[in-house]
């Protein structure tokens, strides 16, 4: 028996390795800026140059290049991407050889989902479906391959409630586990640090005290390995500004750091954005879950409610969507709380599994027939939709730029996006900071970069020079390559950028 599990999480591994491996052929680049972040600094790491940049993605990181990296984003995605790129890098390419580390973690995640199903006491066919939902991926189709943390952190998410289950029973073997999973989840994103919370829980439980104590001591250990890091290399004063006092999305590019003072100024607009970041998550949790699956997870969560790990995941669910609905709201709704679901996505989709079996127990063996059938094409249907989009939103995009490239000036240079303008040009690149004109001269004339590089997506403060307005006298003419804008600077800029 235990012979035939073996071989069927095997199975399941392979058949989606070879999902993901087709999946990869949409995710031909890196596509976003927190994926060409990781990428850029990976291929550095696989080449001895450890956590650093020569390139400059927001004031956060502002400095004489090369820069410390990982000021703001998690090491875990990075160091994931440059162990393939130092082992595959010569055969397949550094971007392929990056994916293929992350493609090689989320080969495992639906073996997990079957394991954490099976653990919740559902059936064998229960655990194959579960297994389907999270292969296929729905809305994380492109996610599980993207050059980022999502099959990272899903892998890792799943195999903590696994633990967490034999860590409530008192076992400190499975403490430990858990708490190396917790660490492991918070260098893959910061919002896991609440995960602690459940190893405190354990803590104060009788029966799992030792198992508590463990786990939270492992997963200090590397929290705080981190955290010494983060102070031995400065960390900015104005981390947690940028993070929670946003009045405009854009402001966490400017140079200037965001103040309580303006914040408070518009108390309104404040309330209005996180109650739409409330709505805004509570979508994107639904669409997550693939709507079928909501009223199963609810029946599930019901009927498990007394398992520690059941209440764990709903509690931290909770605990993460209001902290990125209403502490990093503007981030949360431009991906941050997507990003944070993919930990809780596995485990969920099993508590679903089992709370649909339960519902369905009564029921003629067709209508779970046609039940696991609809919700296995809906799923596949979301798949196809969400790599269809990921297409259309960022493939065109790079193909654009990539034309752009060879019209822009020797040397440095500003543009939106920083990380992706280095993975596409090969050249240190630094943002356009979002206060405007005067503070880019500053920025140029610091880093000695020759041009100032816009899209159609730019920050406000440059729509006047991108449509033609007006142009200050250091910058010349425009090259323009479709809808990208070069403007290679003309005049002397005698000036140096103060934080």
């Amino acid at each position: 028996m235990q012979d035939a599990g073996s071989r069927r999480l095997a199975l399941l591994t392979g058949v989606f390795l070879l999902v993901r491996v087709a999946t990869a052929l949409v995710v031909a680049q890196p596509g976003y800026t927190d994926a060409y972040y990781y990428v850029d600094v990976a291929d550095r790491f696989a080449h001895g140059a450890g956590l650093s940049a020569d390139f400059v993605w927001n004031p956060l990181e502002l400095g004489t290049l090369p820069i410390v990296s990982h000021k703001f984003w998690m090491p875990l995605a990075t160091v994931l991407q440059g162990t393939g790129i130092a082992a595959l890098g010569p055969l397949l390419g550094e971007f392929r050889a990056a994916q293929a580390a992350i493609v090689l973690v989320a080969a495992f995640v639906p073996a997990a989902t079957y394991l954490c199903v099976r653990a919740l006491g559902a059936s064998d066919r229960a655990a194959l479906l579960g297994a389907v939902v999270v292969g296929l991926g729905g809305l994380f189709a492109p996610a599980w391959v993207s050059l980022d943390g999502f099959a990272p952190a899903a892998f890792l998410g799943a195999l903590f409630f696994l633990f967490y289950r034999s860590a409530a029973a008192g076992s400190v073997p499975a403490g430990l586990g858990a708490g190396l999973l917790v660490g492991l989840l918070y260098l893959a994103r910061a919002e896991a640090a609440l995960f602690g919370l459940a190893l405190v829980a354990l803590a104060l439980r009788t029966p799992s005290r030792r198992a508590g104590l463990a786990a939270a001591f492992v997963a200090l250990a590397i929290g705080g390995a981190w955290l010494a890091r983060n102070a031995s290399v400065g960390m900015p004063s104005d981390l947690l500004a940028r993070a929670a006092l946003l009045v405009r999305y854009e402001d966490f590019f400017a140079l200037r750091s965001p103040t309580l003072d303006a914040f408070l100024a518009s108390p309104g607009d404040a309330l209005a954005a996180k109650g739409g970041a409330l709505v805004a998550n509570t979508v994107t949790f639904g669409f997550a879950f693939a709507l079928l699956l909501v009223l199963p997870l609810g029946r599930g969560m019901r009927d498990l409610w007394s398992r520690l790990e059941v209440r764990a995941w709903a509690l931290l669910g909770l605990a993460i969507f209001a902290a990125q609905s209403l502490v990093w709201t503007l981030h949360s709704t431009r991906g941050s709380y997507f990003h944070s679901l993919a930990a809780f996505f596995p485990f969920g989709v099993a508590i679903a599994m089992a709370g649909g079996e339960r519902m369905l127990a009564t029921r003629r063996p067709a209508v779970a027939n046609v039940w696991a059938l609809g919700t296995a094409v809906l799923v596949a249907a979301l798949s196809v939709g969400a790599l269809a989009q990921w297409d259309l939103s960022f493939n065109g995009g790079a193909r654009v730029r990539a034309a752009a490239v060879d019209a822009i000036p020797d040397g440095p240079f500003l543009a939106i996006d920083a990380a992706a303008w280095r993975w596409l040009s090969g050249r240190s690149v630094l943002v356009t900071p979002a206060d405007g004109l005067d503070v880019a001269a500053c920025v140029l004339a610091t880093a000695q970069a020759r041009s100032i590089v816009l899209e159609e997506a730019h920050f406000r403060a440059y729509d006047d020079l991108y449509r033609g307005v007006a142009r200050p006298a250091w910058l010349g003419a425009p090259i323009e390559r479709g809808p990208v804008k070069i403007f290679p600077v003309t005049g002397a800029l005698d000036l140096r950028c103060t934080q």
